[in-house]
């Protein structure tokens, strides 16, 4: 490995979370909210990150495999640590509590511990908001965006950040492409937060709420999160930027660039909408047969299945309180998530697909002996080692939500706390079951307790694989 350069890249990545904080400051110093605090919180990561990137520079700029696992675990990790300061300075939150709401923050998981939220800062509402904003399209895709000129090449970053069965590339350069990625999310964003704007929302809430749309992360500055505006207009609005988010990013350059028919074709995308679909059906049908009016049940359900399917978490309802099937539903959608190469989080809907047509295969070869059948995505085949794969994620999420409920167990959580939490936590959705609903927070839970599911928030957010292989013997070995 290139130690040296891996200790540069994460020394700029620190300065660049400090530089995210000036708009924060800029608002604390203009509201008269503790701005010294998000002084020293900005100081305090420029001068550290600038000092280790400048004091570690080498001439050496190769960057291998293990070099690109360890940066982005580093990364998100240390934007995590640095992103707790401005909670800390002002006195908002203790070191743990801290520590969970910036990592939920950068892991767009949206769970939260503040509370009450209104009240708070409005400068530490801004940085919540800009820590989910950042860390849904991904520091590392971000990052790789700037690194060509630091001399390195980005495709292990993008590698390691995007580690699913199969990376598409929009332009022959990594750095184009992410890019091109960030125009679409930044172009999403203006946009979010004009509609949100022009329907009621102050200009503060409307870019709050846009930067976590996008992300689908769900921190909103109120603390009953869009049911607190009381505007069917801006529920619907949310929907379609939600839905927008758990779209693969990917697909939605394709349909800039007006390649329609290619789009439509995308077998994970009809599997995505297809499944919003029957979501929504299923949930519309179980709130109608009590009786409820047609419009608000209809609303209802689409808002919640689309905001818990794009691990979102926004709520307009309390869905503990709904009808068994729906409840069921909603804990579907926590588990599948949105699509690769989407800001969503959750096991993701290629993962399945893939899993599905290889369910398919087997059952076919198991009546047919001699029969041939191959895995295809996207008119090409996909390799058994990419299918072997798919499974080794499926086994390492279902372990690593146990081991989270375990250890949430032996806090003192109640069993359907301790698995829901667990299952957010790694799917990055935010609001679970039992003491963490939707109407509830996660500050009452233990020190241990939020320290575990920050971990798995962490772990989630980076598919598992790139962030647990730092731990294993044989990545240090030479």
């Amino acid at each position: 490995m290139n130690l040296r350069l891996d200790v540069e890249i994460l020394g700029w990545l620190v300065v660049g979370v400090g530089a995210l904080q000036l708009p924060p400051l800029a608002l604390a110093i203009a509201l008269h909210e503790a701005p010294l605090a998000f002084a020293q919180s900005a100081a305090a990561a420029l001068v550290l990150g600038l000092s280790v990137a400048l004091s570690s520079r080498t001439t050496d700029r190769r960057m291998r495999t293990r070099d690109g696992f360890l940066v982005v675990s580093g990364a998100w990790v240390l934007a995590c640590l640095f992103g707790t300061l401005p909670f800390l300075l002002t006195g908002s939150l203790g070191l743990i509590d801290a520590i969970f709401e910036s990592t939920s923050g950068f892991t767009t998981t949206g769970a939260t511990v503040m509370s009450p939220i209104e009240g708070s800062y409005q400068s530490l509402l801004l940085w919540r908001a800009i820590t989910q904003w950042l860390g849904g399209m991904g520091i590392i895709v971000f990052a790789i965006a700037v690194l060509p000129l630091l001399g390195v090449g980005g495709m292990n970053l993008f590698q390691a950040e995007v580690p699913g069965p199969i990376a598409d590339k929009l332009t022959p350069r990594i750095a184009d492409t992410a890019r091109r990625l960030w125009l679409i999310y930044a172009g999403l964003t203006t946009i979010a937060a004009l509609v949100y704007w022009a329907l009621g929302m102050s200009a503060f809430e409307a870019v709050c709420h846009a930067l976590t749309s996008i992300a689908t992360g769900g921190y909103s500055t109120r603390d009953a999160s869009i049911a607190g505006f009381d505007s069917a207009a801006i529920e619907w609005s949310a929907i379609v930027f939600m839905t927008l988010g758990g779209i693969n990013f990917v697909l939605l350059w394709q349909l800039l660039r007006g390649e329609v028919r290619r789009v439509s074709r995308d077998a994970e995308l009809r599997l995505y909408l297809g499944a919003l679909l029957l979501g929504v059906g299923a949930t519309a049908f179980a709130l109608w047969s009590k009786g409820d009016p047609l419009e608000p049940v209809l609303r209802g359900a689409v808002f919640q299945v689309v905001s818990i399917a794009t691990t979102t978490g926004y709520a307009t309802h309390d869905w503990e309180l709904w009808p068994a099937l729906a409840q069921f539903v909603v804990l579907l959608f926590m588990v599948g998530g949105a699509m690769a190469g989407s800001t969503g989080g959750g096991i993701k809907s290629l993962h399945l697909l893939l899993a599905w047509r290889k369910l398919r295969g087997v059952l076919a070869v198991s009546t047919h002996r001699h029969a041939v059948v191959s895995i295809d995505y996207r008119g090409r085949p996909v390799s058994e080692s990419v299918v072997t794969g798919v499974f080794a994620f499926f086994t390492a999420y279902i372990g690593l939500v146990g081991l989270g409920a375990c250890a949430m167990a032996a806090t003192g959580a109640d069993l359907l706390t301790a698995i829901s939490a667990s299952l957010s936590a790694v799917g990055n959705v935010g609001p679970a079951f039992g003491s963490v609903g939707p109407a509830d927070h996660y500050a009452h839970l233990s020190g241990v307790a939020k320290a575990t599911l920050s971990f798995c928030m962490v772990a989630g957010r980076l598919e598992i694989f790139t962030f647990l292989v730092v731990f294993a013997p044989s990545f240090w070995r030479r």
